[in-house]
């Protein structure tokens, strides 16, 4: 099945498209700005007696090794 034949799909397309320009951006923010924390909360949990400073450190690296390098 491809990605078109999913209504899942289907339907979040739908609703983008319904949404104003300023709207969808404020919902890329949101939405960045939840994984950040869901990424962070991730780290925390991991390796809970890291200091707060090493752990923002280890957060910083991994999200650098994330980026896409295709830009």
């Amino acid at each position: 099945m491809n990605i078109k034949e999913r209504p899942n799909h289907a339907l979040y397309i739908r609703t983008l498209r319904r949404m104003s320009s300023e709207t969808r951006l404020m919902q890329t923010f949101e939405l960045t700005e939840f994984s950040k924390r869901l990424f962070l909360q991730g780290l925390r949990r991991r390796f809970p007696d890291l200091a707060d400073g090493d752990l923002n450190k280890m957060y910083l690296k991994r999200l650098a090794a994330c980026h896409n390098r295709n830009y």
